[in-house]
């Protein structure tokens, strides 16, 4: 792997060890699965063709923890990070202080996903590079509904239903920490992409309308929520209200799981050599609820550069790097991490290796994005207000409408100081 990620440095546009200056740089990124050891693989790829040395600052893997640590260094001008890997929601946030791109990637944003660049351009101004792209999945033991004469549920009703036969069932049988269904039910930012997807799948809208429109209170988007709440302490344990990805990725791989939600880096982790669960489970789209129709949130990382930076340019040759087509195959290879470079997902080798992968990219290409480009600057405190709605009501702290009777009161007021 990293012979071919160095030949991707000398034959492009970069600078080699040969014809610049060795600098010291830094990227900070948080961590899920193995993120930090495929990024450590690819670094030293890219120290070896280049001669600049980079060092990773690692971050807490709560999403909600990293930004807020991101939104600190940078309005302080900290010259300590270089490179910063950001959610794809973060651009309008952070925009100020990060590098215009638009002149350096000119040459190569071109490949990657429109829709993704779009949401990384604010005022004109390209401030962030797609690092992977990501939209979830349902993961399902296939040797539990095969044993049980199951099929893969399509709604979340079906869902509900086999997940609690199965799961009494195995506990009668003998294993009592069986659960019938895992997620991110914490209160951070994980929590408003699943709850998105039970809201919009329900036809419940997305939370505040591409227009700008607070649109979440509404009967369907309630009885989504009733939904989930419904499964904490029958089909899914209670501690699930303080899960985040990892948490619910620990219990389904131990096997105590028939149906877990989480994004595709699990599917390489769960068959691994040392995982109990390997080759007994598969992973499809999400199932639908009331609409008749599946929604996966966008997720997704990019890569940005601090105005901050005292080494720009070789900063910005990490990022086209790291953003390449070939990174961007060695990373869907080793971690299952989504491309955003079409021609990646038809890649043999791609298709051979990590079949989830190449079946993934209509579900990316389709994914409900989380409402940060009408909110902008505003988005963090309105997922924040949201997240903890939802949280409330999986815990039993009021019901679906009366939490989002009060969050929309909550979302009305931030907007009048003009999201």
């Amino acid at each position: 792997m990293l012979k071919a990620l160095m030949g991707v440095l000398v034959a492009g546009t970069m600078l080699s060890a040969t014809t610049a200056k060795a600098d010291e740089i830094s990227i900070v990124a948080g961590s899920i699965g193995k993120d930090i050891e495929e990024l450590r693989s690819q670094l030293d790829a890219f120290q070896a063709a280049s001669g600049h040395k980079v060092e990773i600052v690692t971050m807490p893997a709560s999403t909600t923890d990293q930004f807020g640590q991101y939104r600190l260094w940078l309005s302080a001008g900290n010259k300590d990070v270089d490179v910063y890997r950001t959610d794809v929601i973060w651009a309008p946030q952070l925009a100020s202080n990060l590098l215009d791109l638009t002149d350096a990637m000119k040459d190569v944003v071109g490949e990657h996903s429109a829709s993704v660049i779009a949401s990384q351009t604010v005022d004109g101004k390209l401030v962030a590079m797609p690092l992977f792209a990501d939209a979830p999945a349902l993961y399902y033991r296939k040797d539990l509904l095969e044993k049980y004469g199951k099929t893969v549920p399509a709604t979340w009703a079906e869902l509900t239903a086999t997940a609690k036969e199965i799961q009494d069932k195995e506990r009668e049988a003998g294993n009592p920490q069986m659960n019938g269904f895992v997620f991110q039910g914490a209160a951070y930012e994980g929590l408003t992409c699943d709850a998105l997807e039970w809201v919009a799948s329900n036809g419940g809208g997305q939370i505040v309308s591409p227009e700008g429109d607070v649109t979440i209170n509404n009967p369907k988007a309630a009885a989504a929520l009733d939904m989930a709440h419904g499964w904490v302490g029958t089909i899914a344990p209670a501690g699930v209200t303080g899960y985040m990805e990892e948490e619910a990725r620990g219990v389904w791989q131990t096997g105590n799981a028939v149906f877990m939600r989480n994004w595709p880096y699990a599917f390489p982790l769960g068959n691994g050599d040392d995982s109990p669960i390997k080759g007994k489970f598969d992973a499809v789209p999400l199932p639908a609820g009331e609409s008749g129709q599946s929604a996966a949130c966008l997720g997704g990382w990019n890569l940005a550069v601090s105005k901050f930076s005292e080494h720009p340019q070789a900063a910005v040759d990490l990022v086209k790097f790291l953003v390449s087509a070939e990174s961007q195959k060695q990373r869907a290879l080793g971690t299952a991490r989504l491309p955003t470079i079409a021609s990646v997902y038809d890649d043999p080798e791609v298709k051979e290796k990590q079949p989830l992968v190449a079946k993934w990219k209509t579900v990316f290409e389709n994914a409900t994005p989380r409402p940060s480009a009408p909110t902008k600057t505003k988005y963090n405190e309105v997922s924040q207000q949201f997240w903890t709605a939802v949280n409330k009501t999986l815990a039993g702290q009021g019901d679906g409408a009366t939490n989002l009777d009060a969050l929309e009161k909550q979302l009305r007021r931030l907007k009048r100081s003009e999201w």
